[in-house]
């Protein structure tokens, strides 16, 4: 987060000083009131020399630059709280101007007639050139390697690689294709290979990138529920306390002198909570920028704010909780068998198959050898016995879904197949030469073992070369352990989440066996195996009927009724567009598991929203103590007492206390748009942490702040 220096400040400050229109003031109650203060009290000091100067306060002599000083920081009060939202809507200018880059002009290839599955080479299609502003919803348009992408659609017809740098920040390429969840592209995005047929979901003007701009910079941003309530409680106390400041001076003309209006405004803007008026809406907008930092674009406050108050996650588990791909962990050796002799026919037997199951099983053996090497360094059998280097006169056996085998047949006959437990067994068996009875038990018995943990055997075995007896050629030589893995950290983020009250439930259509292994060793609180879109939609309803707040990650069609229904639906920007649509916040480098730091944004807003508020609130008492002693203290010498910071004089302390309301909200600025740092706990001790530091804090910090500058204002002449 760049940090508030001065071309920061600068580069808002026209933007603040535009915001002193009353008209853009009114959407804040308390600033409204310090607002026409300043307006009032510039009026009294441009008067006062034609009235004969400032009538003495409460009794107490007032100097004769007073007035014009609280005038002057009344304005600043207002400027400076102006300054934090002009900042916070600031910090989305660049990347809203990289975003309009993309929205060039361009000319699209739009199909006059499209027929599903027509290839759109042939000669008798019709293709008309327009411009891209003219094309409509549901236009079929062809774009070809090197062209840009004309507007928001899926891909209906082929499969390319696609930069989409320019809205996700990111140098790879991505690859979208029809007939799946990863076919929608984004208008201003460039193909790089390939063609694609697309249909646009969008109008001009409406397209995804419209919306992150109009949304990066604030303009579209509506005020949360949370802050309308907040305001509403703000308004309530400033009414409450202009009713006091109103009914002040004819309740202490009974037995003290009247108090002058620049005192009694001065009163007014020091005890209705400025900080935290000032500061509200920055504090929303740089949840938002927090968001967009981390490339998750939220399409309203309204979903951050949720994001922070959620209870219940569903996370779903391929690509999220997991990597997505079977890899090999693990290998167990037959009786008899040594491991380096496994390891190196499994390597063999892996170099046809180019699924992620046979490379992770190259990168295990590679990775064994290093380790081993690093044992035993200067042994020649450890590299010799897991490599994965092939024979001379080498057949290699891909894996096909018939044979659901790979493997090699070398040139002197011995052959190696890799596969199912049950499919090697029966090469075996065809080939004529069974596997002993007891390795046959061994090598079943542990992939039953490996199947109950929810990880997938996979049986290797050899066939020798010709001439040896058919008794002796076959032999099963061990089993390799695949499986989902889950990814490194994620258990230690979920106990954190469970500190936190919030309840983990990973969605999969897994059995329900192969389900609960791998949420136990992800640690998650709940599984839904064999889910449905319609098991996923019935689960968050029952958790929201409970009270709870749901958030939930989607990219298929068949997730867009969930993400509709989550209070948080964050869909992927590499997903359809129903998905994108359905969701409230779209994650634009399509990372699921980006859901937990989503998360931990929304409750940082809100722990930053509710320390601010206690901060400004606590900050009242000590400039009640510095404020109301001097309103009376020439009248009625015995509130000396109260004056506990010892105060050179009721001007000095009126106008300590108005300087301090202003300069705190300037220092403020930074820690709104940065967040207060939230740390994994539970509610009772983040209320507790929070209430010690800004509440205690709010109360003794104006006392030292005002003491301070009390100190520097009686310098001034009159003071």
């Amino acid at each position: 987060m760049r940090s508030l220096d001065a071309a920061t400040l600068r580069a808002a400050l026209p933007g603040a000083l535009r915001k002193l229109d009353p008209r853009r003031q009114w959407r804040s109650p308390v600033m409204l009131l310090v607002w026409a203060g300043a307006v009032l009290t510039s009026a009294l000091a441009i008067a006062e020399p034609f009235l004969g100067g400032p009538r003495p306060s409460g009794g107490a002599p007032v100097p004769v630059a007073f007035t014009g000083a609280i005038a002057v920081w009344l304005w600043l009060t207002v400027l400076f709280a102006n300054l934090a939202e002009s900042v916070a809507e600031g910090r989305g200018k660049a990347q809203a101007a990289s975003l309009r880059r993309t929205r060039t002009r361009t000319s699209a290839r739009r199909l006059v007639a499209y027929a599903p599955g027509v290839d759109p080479s042939a000669e008798h299609t019709e293709i008309e050139e327009i411009p891209s502003a003219e094309l409509a919803h549901g236009d079929i348009v062809l774009v070809a390697a090197g062209e840009t992408i004309p507007g928001d659609g899926d891909v209906v017809h082929g499969i390319a690689t696609v930069d989409e740098s320019a809205i996700t920040g990111e140098s790879a390429p991505v690859v979208r294709e029809s007939g799946g969840d990863r076919s929608a592209v984004t208008g201003g995005t460039r193909v790089l290979s390939d063609r694609i047929l697309v249909r646009i979901t969008s109008r001009p003007g409406e397209t995804f990138v419209d919306r992150m701009i109009s949304l990066i910079e604030g303009s579209a941003r509506q005020r949360t529920p949370n802050e309308i309530a907040l305001g509403i409680l703000l308004a309530g106390l400033s009414i409450v306390f202009v009713i006091v400041v109103l009914t002040l001076n004819p309740i202490a003309a009974l037995t003290a002198a009247p108090v002058s209006i620049p005192v009694l405004v001065a009163l007014l803007v020091c005890l209705v909570p400025t900080t935290i008026g000032a500061l509200l809406s920055a504090i929303g907008i740089a949840g938002m920028d927090r968001l967009v930092q981390h490339n998750v674009l939220a399409m309203s406050g309204r979903a951050v704010e949720a994001a922070g108050d959620v209870s219940t996650l569903l996370l779903d588990k391929t690509g999220t909780i997991t990597y997505g791909g079977r890899r090999a962990t693990a290998i167990v050796p037959a009786p008899g068998v040594s491991e380096r002799e496994l390891l190196a026919a499994a390597a063999l037997s892996s170099a046809g198959d180019p699924t992620p199951e046979g490379t992770s099983i190259l990168d295990l053996a590679a990775a064994r050898a290093t380790a081993q090497a690093a044992e035993r360094p200067g042994d020649p059998h450890v590299h010799a016995g897991s490599s994965a280097a092939l024979p001379v006169d080498t057949t290699l056996v891909p894996f096909t879904a018939v044979t659901r085998m790979s493997g090699l047949d070398q040139a002197d006959g011995t052959r190696i197949r890799k596969g199912a437990v049950a499919t090697v067994v029966a090469w075996l068996i065809a080939e004529g030469s069974a596997p002993d009875q007891s390795v046959r038990a061994a090598v079943e018995a542990e992939a039953e073992t490996i199947a109950r943990a929810g990880g997938t055997p996979l049986a290797v075995a050899v066939h020798g070369p010709a001439g040896t007896p058919a008794s002796d050629s076959g032999r099963l030589l061990g089993v390799v352990h695949l499986k989902d893995v889950v990814k490194e950290g994620l258990p230690e983020k979920f106990a954190q989440l469970r500190q936190m009250g919030i309840r983990t439930v990973m969605i999969t259509g897994d059995n329900p066996l192969t389900a609960r292994a791998i949420a136990d060793e992800a640690g998650v609180d709940d599984v839904l195996a064999e889910a449905t879109p319609e098991d996923k939609l019935a689960r968050i309803r029952a958790e929201q009927e409970g009270g709870r707040l749901v958030a939930m990650t989607g990219d298929g069609t068949n997730d867009a009724p969930a993400l509709a229904q989550a209070d948080v639906g964050m869909a992927m920007n590499s997903g359809t567009s129903a998905a994108k649509e359905a969701g409230n916040m779209v994650d634009l480098d399509s990372d699921p598991s980006k859901l937990i730091d989503v998360v931990r944004i929304g409750k940082q807003l809100l722990m930053t929203r509710g320390a601010l508020t206690t901060f400004s609130i606590a900050n009242d008492i000590a400039k009640y103590f510095a404020i109301v002693p001097a309103m009376f203290l020439g009248a009625v010498p015995q509130l000396q007492v109260l004056n506990v910071m010892g105060l050179h004089s009721p001007a000095s302390a009126v106008l300590s206390a108005i300087i301090f309301n202003a300069l705190v909200i300037l220092a403020l600025i930074p820690l709104a748009l940065r967040g207060v740092r939230h740390r994994p706990s539970s509610p009772s001790r983040v209320l507790g942490r929070n209430l010690l530091v800004y509440g205690l804090g709010g109360v003794l910090t104006p006392f030292a702040g005002i003491w301070l500058i009390d100190h520097l204002v009686r310098l001034l002449p009159g003071f």
